[in-house]
């Protein structure tokens, strides 16, 4: 089954990812930079472009911003949790990875993949029910990462944890109250963070499972962080310790 991918940013990281592109449509008549170089490239592909005009584009991805170029692309291949923690542990990087536990807000998603594809985790792993899975909005919220990032579904988050422990792999869950701030944790060692849902947070048993909380000390009156916030905070401290460690 085919997935549409819009916006010129995600449709040039899906272009320069060379997954499987069926067809492109782009904005009858538009001569923007952007767009043509977009359309020359994937005319270069063998890739067939079709030119539409706005309210054709509009029905197409249901009203959202196009930006007056969408691609037709194959299925979103997910990885199995085992392929990504080798992925992880092939020895050239120190593992880190994020594990989401039902988040699911598109938005919040895709930041979270942008997040971790800029600070140099290798992967996600997301519940397969009762989540946010890549579809259109979230490749366009990722700004296009999500066609550069390993993403793993997983059937049970609790087990996803363990076998991240047999792995060697630190899981550390992010909670509003409770656990240790974050320069006082080591993450210079192999690490998964694990983010709970908007509102609710991490479900009792997976807090539970983890081996180590972390909370993100907070000086204002808003009660707590947006999740995209608080992984990118957390991503950002795993990968600072980690450049002054060398």
């Amino acid at each position: 089954m085919s997935r549409l991918v819009y916006g010129l940013r995600p449709v040039e990281e899906l272009m320069r990812s060379r997954r499987e592109l069926a067809l492109l449509y782009v904005l009858d008549g538009e001569r923007a930079p952007a767009i043509a170089a977009i359309t020359t490239a994937a005319k270069a592909a063998g890739v067939t472009v079709t030119p539409l005009g706005r309210e054709a584009l509009d029905d197409l991805c249901e009203g959202a911003l196009h930006q007056g170029v969408i691609a037709v692309a194959g299925d979103f291949r997910y990885l199995t949790p085992a392929e990504l923690i080798a992925r992880a542990t092939d020895g050239l990087k120190v593992p880190l990875l994020l594990v989401l536990d039902s988040v699911q807000d598109p938005q919040n998603l895709g930041a979270l993949v942008r997040s971790a594809h800029v600070l140099g985790a290798q992967g996600l792993i997301l519940p397969k029910d009762r989540a946010a899975q890549v579809t259109a909005s979230v490749v366009k919220a990722s700004a296009g990462a999500t066609e550069h990032t390993a993403i793993a579904q997983c059937v049970n988050v609790t087990r996803t944890l363990e076998d991240l422990k047999e792995a060697g792999i630190w899981t550390v869950g992010a909670v509003a109250d409770g656990g240790k701030e974050p320069w006082k944790l080591d993450f210079t060692a192999p690490v998964a963070l694990v983010l709970g849902a908007e509102g609710k947070g991490l479900r009792p048993l997976v807090a539970r499972s983890c081996d180590l909380l972390v909370r993100i000390p907070m000086a204002g009156k808003v009660a707590s962080l947006n999740v995209a916030a608080a992984g990118a905070i957390l991503l950002y401290e795993v990968a600072r310790q980690r450049a002054l460690a060398g």
